[in-house]
């Protein structure tokens, strides 16, 4: 796809900041638009006037601006508390563990994104820049500038001190794209740079200023590319910085091989075929100082970099990572590697599939829906992708308003404009003009009729950093955005993957923030006049991550198997969780649903005959043709899924049995009648042989390990685990706690001890790590990057689920309450929660006993909810977890107090007791003082978002429950009792404040 190579853009007027004062931690950015060259400060090398190219008429205008944050984004103000701190109030409620609560009154005065200070200024390269010629008639580029309120003469601008000056040439988008990616990325570490692409300067003040930069600057990043070296700015930054010795070359998709002086005079080669030949005569130089300055590039040695298509991110790591060392930046050195192990640690949930086979022609639309252009080998793969067709005499430009506007050219003229604007609304993402909406708006009026959203999907939109891609379960979708993630990672900065489930999506989406190293706590939501609602601070911890995600740092941001549109939590649209599309952030979305945010999807098919196959006899088994076909009906009754293909061909790999026998076992396995309804209900009605297959792997595992094996326990209980890696300890643990049954015979099981005898007899008894590796090479379970940990798809998990009802899911509870922690397993203690509490209209599925409700509630319960609400500010979330514990505490209470059974009354000896709790008075004392100190917690959680008659209520019941079981003169209650004291001054002092 070609790609207009010279454009320009107009960029906001000068400010009234002063920059005479610069500190070394900001930075200065200029406008480069391709014009005619200026003469550089070399005299040999004048341009003459024949040799000068068209230059387009507009206006580039230069926008010095105070530092700032690099995503322009101002710095959080000071936050203080309102009347006295929380810190005064006892954050360490009696029977709860003091080390679980004692960040619930911790707050922080003041708060930051980042400790250095780094420019906001707009450029070319920022997501202004709209990459269309706007020329404008040279009075009105005057008139523009001197009406301009507060604006500085260009010669009144010092440059005092910068860090490095990076110098680049050319318009193409992948250019521009990594010149904005390592612009940022130095500035976050602190060191203040100048970009410029001086061949585009069209006055002599902003090529003085770029010389003054290059003068002070420590070192110099030249971006070289093919075209490079027929500009004569781009050769004398190469002299002048060799000359310093402190050139920092970097070559943009080539290699320093490629870059020398015979070869690209004598246009040897397939790339200076076409771009070599004595370049110096394009500009007037003189041949003997272009040689001195190629030549040049030879004679550097430690700071080569290379950014090709697949070591973006590496090369512009080692970049910042080199100059901050140079620099003497020890510890951003430090920072960064730091950063980088965590990355390669964390970043992505599975590892690469080595077998991906196929989906050539869906890679390819990915791409050029992400980046609207198609790289490297892809293009070979690049089959019936066409953009939309553009309109003939049409212009899409921005105007002053920062509009885009349409122009219409009739006989090399340009009428009236009709400006079309980007729209996001909740459910549509059009571009509409304003005059027709207007005018269909008033006619649907007129009519009578209510003006109504669109219904029809937009086509797909190319180029603008979305994707989304639509299939049924199984199909692999989910390999799909993996390959693609593993081949194209190295484009962004990070790959942020977010599992897409209802229930866990925004805590998934919170999770990134360690990633990201932004702060999404509570603790930093006060201002210092008032105390912020819930909602309020939990839409401030999404715009912190948002924020971070529109900066100028390509992220590629994947929800995975995204259940709804809307969170199951408070029914917003997970479109608020997104930053604005077309900026260097992409976003891929992979759904069973048949639309996303009226978004048109890529419709995901399944794999052609050929590409089956191949999945299925994975090692390169050969078979007569008998047993192909045997295959083929195998493929066709499994309905073509990927994941279906894939466990046959663990099979085969694992057991010496042919596809026919295969084929008998299958169709001869017994299907439990199982009742089948919601969204997932006419999937398994259409795949009973995926069933049937499975229950064959079943029985494989059971015959191998005995009667109901581990691995087949494993299966079982992971159903119930929430939607992310599961540890196989913890796996392995819920497993053994599943009841035993009877062993059973069946004829089928006969029919399998043939076919699992060798099998049998190489493994006897499956350890955790022996029935994990089983897991993975049938291919039921893939692994996780995280070691020691595995994941399920969700076709499987729900099966298991429907398959064995009861035990499983108290194994599970069992073994989270035992072996979960926050740190590592956090979406498993809520999957632990939902299946206890009734959230929703779902109804409880376990039952606890009170001695392990009670012991739920201190291990998990509370430091669960202080955490989630501390940490993440899902304070929605962690208040309803506190509830319905506080309901079920009190379920418990009143079955205590309820009348023993009839039966003691037989005996004279118990005719003193009436209730449970009289039988066991430990036990009922125990839950009672349990509920206080969820009462006070949730008390003390009210008051963080200004609940302060709802939090004075809760703790009055936790001092009366304290008071009463324990006594007035007791430590816990006397702490209650303070508690209550400080919030009742908390309460005047608010209330004063708000008075006045």
């Amino acid at each position: 796809m070609d790609i207009q190579e010279e454009s320009s853009t107009t960029v906001g007027p000068l400010t009234t900041t002063s920059l005479r004062n610069m500190s070394s931690s900001s930075s200065a950015f200029f406008s480069a638009n391709q014009s005619p060259f200026f003469s550089p400060r070399s005299s040999s090398c004048q341009l003459s006037e024949s040799l000068q190219p068209d230059a387009p008429s507009d206006r580039i205008h230069l926008d010095v601006a105070a530092p700032s944050t690099s995503s322009g984004i101002p710095e959080p103000k000071s936050l203080m508390n309102v009347g006295c701190t929380f810190s005064e109030v006892d954050a360490s409620p009696a029977g709860c563990n003091a080390g679980d609560l004692q960040n619930l009154d911790r707050i922080s005065s003041s708060v930051g994104i980042s400790s250095c200070t780094v420019s906001g200024h707009f450029h070319p390269y920022d997501d202004s820049y709209s990459g269309q010629k706007d020329k404008k008639s040279k009075k009105g580029r005057n008139k523009r500038i001197s009406s301009t309120p507060g604006s500085r003469s260009l010669s009144s601008y010092r440059l005092k001190s910068c860090d490095v000056y990076i110098g680049l040439h050319g318009r193409k988008p992948p250019l521009i794209r990594f010149a904005n990616w390592l612009r940022v990325e130095l500035e976050i570490q602190g060191i203040s740079c100048f970009v410029s692409d001086r061949a585009g300067y069209r006055n002599s003040s902003k090529l003085s200023i770029a010389e003054k930069a290059m003068d002070v600057a420590s070192f110099g990043i030249v971006i070289i590319t093919r075209k490079s070296f027929k500009n004569p700015y781009t050769i004398e930054e190469l002299q002048f910085f060799s000359s310093k010795k402190n050139l920092v070359p970097i070559y943009f998709d080539l290699s320093p091989a490629d870059c020398l002086v015979r070869d690209i005079i004598e246009k040897r080669g397939e790339l200076w075929e076409k771009h070599g030949g004595e370049l110096w005569l394009l500009y007037g130089g003189l041949e003997q100082e272009w040689k001195d300055a190629v030549h040049g590039l030879s004679r550097v040695e430690e700071r080569k970099l290379e950014a090709q298509d697949g070591n973006w991110r590496d090369c512009i790591l080692r970049a910042v990572m080199l100059l901050a060392m140079k620099l003497g930046r020890r510890s951003a050195a430090e920072h960064l590697t730091k950063w980088r192990e965590k990355v390669k640690e964390e970043e992505l949930p599975f590892t690469r599939n080595e077998n991906f086979i196929g989906r050539k022609k869906e890679l390819s639309q990915l791409e050029f829906m992400l980046f609207g252009d198609v790289t490297g080998d892809s293009r070979q793969d690049y089959i019936d992708l066409k953009a939309r067709p553009k309109r003939r005499n049409l212009t899409i430009c921005r105007s002053k308003s920062n509009v885009l506007e349409e122009r219409h050219v009739v006989n090399g003229s340009r009428e009236e404009k009709t400006p079309v604007l980007w729209k996001e609304s909740e459910k549509e993402i059009e571009m509409q003009s304003i005059d027709f909406s207007q005018r269909h708006y008033r006619s649907r009026l007129k009519r009578g009729g209510k003006y109504t959203r669109r219904k029809k999907g937009m086509r797909i939109l190319y180029g603008k950093g979305i994707a989304c891609i639509s299939g049924d379960s199984g199909i692999g979708k989910t390999e799909l955005i993996l390959e693609f993630a593993y081949r194209f990672h190295q484009k962004y900065k990070m790959v942020l993957w977010i599992g897409g489930e209802s229930r866990y999506i925004r805590q998934n989406y919170l999770n990134i923030r360690s990633l990201l190293e932004v702060d999404a706590g509570v603790e930093n939501s006060l201002e210092k006049t008032r105390i912020k609602g819930f909602e309020e601070q939990e839409e401030e911890a999404v715009s912190g991550i948002r924020k971070e995600l529109i900066r100028n740092i390509p992220y590629l941001v994947i929800i995975d198997n995204l259940s709804s549109e809307k969170d199951w939590w408070d029914h917003k649209l997970v479109m608020d969780l997104l930053p604005r599309f077309g900026g260097e952030t992409h976003v891929i979305i992979s759904t069973c649903l048949p639309r996303v945010m009226n978004l048109e999807p890529l419709k995901l098919s399944y794999l052609s005959g050929v590409e089956a196959m191949s999945l299925m006899l994975g090692s390169g088994k050969e078979y007569p043709v008998a047993e192909v076909d045997a295959l083929r009906t195998i493929e066709e009754k499994l309905g073509r899924l990927t994941l279906g293909l894939s466990i046959v061909s663990g099979i085969l790999s694992e057991l010496p049995i042919t596809p026919s026998r295969l084929l008998d076992t299958i169709n001869r396995m017994p299907l439990k009648d199982m009742p089948w309804s919601g969204k997932k209900a006419h999937s398994f009605r259409q795949n009973t042989f995926l069933l049937q297959l499975l229950e064959v792997c079943f029985s494989i595992f059971d015959r191998a390990d005995g009667a109901r094996s581990l691995a087949t326990r494993m299966v079982l209980v992971s159903g119930w685990f929430a939607p992310c890696a599961i540890s196989v300890s913890l796996l392995a643990l819920a497993a053994q706690k599943i009841p035993e049954k009877q062993k059973g015979t069946c004829f089928w099981r006969k029919l399998l001890q043939s076919l699992t005898c060798g099998f049998t007899s190489s493994h006897t008894k499956k350890s955790e790590l022996e029935a994990y590796s089983l897991l993975l090479r049938f291919n039921i379970a893939r692994s996780s990057t995280k070691q020691g940990h595995l994941h399920f798809n969700e076709m499987i998990k729900l099966y298991a689920r429907k398959r064995e009802v009861n035990g499983s899911a108290q194994a599970m509870v069992q073994a989270v309450i035992n072996q979960g922690s926050i740190s590592e397993s956090i979406e498993h203690l809520w999957a632990a929660c939902f299946l206890v509490f009734a959230f929703g209209h779902n109804p409880a599925v376990v039952e606890l006993e009170v001695s392990e409700l009670l012991y739920l509630v201190k291990k998990v319960v509370l430091p669960l909810a202080i955490h989630t609400f501390i940490t993440y500010s899902r304070c929605t979330a962690a208040l309803e977890l506190l509830h319905l514990c506080t309901n079920a505490l009190e379920a418990a209470d009143q079955a205590l107090v309820t009348p023993v059974d009839k039966w003691f009354d037989k005996s004279l000896c118990w005719r003193s007791i009436q209730t449970n709790a009289q039988l066991n008075p430990c036990l009922w004392q125990e839950l009672a003082l349990c509920r206080a100190t969820v009462l006070e917690t949730r008390g003390k959680l009210m008051l963080r978002g200004a609940q302060f008659d709802t939090g004075d209520d809760l703790i009055r019941k936790a001092v009366f429950i304290r008071t009463s079981i324990c006594g007035e003169d007791h430590p816990d209650t006397i702490s209650a009792r303070e508690t209550l004291s400080k919030l009742t001054r908390l309460i005047a002092n608010v209330q004063i404040r708000a008075s006045a």
